[in-house]
């Protein structure tokens, strides 16, 4: 198989191989133009991975703020047990978020490789 002809935006050559007879590989062939912009749109509303360990260093902050006062007398034994399962609760659940957004993100890969392998099987044969 033949080398794309595009150029990367640091100046190499890519290396990926072409699909069609265009000369260009999936992520650089015009005829996927429209496709790309879709998977990128539908990627930027997912709100980044930044949000979470934000939320994971406020829950942390909490945490140490609550083993602080149960060990200065401020916070009772029993609040602060219950404080500390609910943030443990809300961390299990965040933690499930993204095991769902990265097994999403795999699964819409996989079909636009799964996509692109059968154009090019359309192409070329079976």
């Amino acid at each position: 198989m033949e080398r794309c002809r595009a150029t990367k935006a640091n100046g190499e050559p890519c290396k990926g191989t072409t699909n069609g007879s265009d000369g260009y590989c999936w992520a650089h062939s015009p005829n996927n133009a429209s496709e790309r912009r879709r998977l990128a749109s539908r990627a930027g509303k997912r709100g980044g991975r930044g949000r979470p360990s934000v939320e994971v260093r406020q829950i942390k902050a909490k945490l140490k703020e609550i083993a602080e006062g149960i060990l200065d007398g401020s916070i009772g034994q029993a609040k602060g047990a219950v404080a500390s399962q609910v943030y443990n609760v809300y961390l299990r659940a965040l933690k499930t978020e993204l095991d769902i957004q990265e097994r999403t993100e795999l699964l819409e890969r996989v079909e636009a490789l799964e996509q692109s392998s059968e154009q090019r099987r359309g192409m070329y044969g079976p």
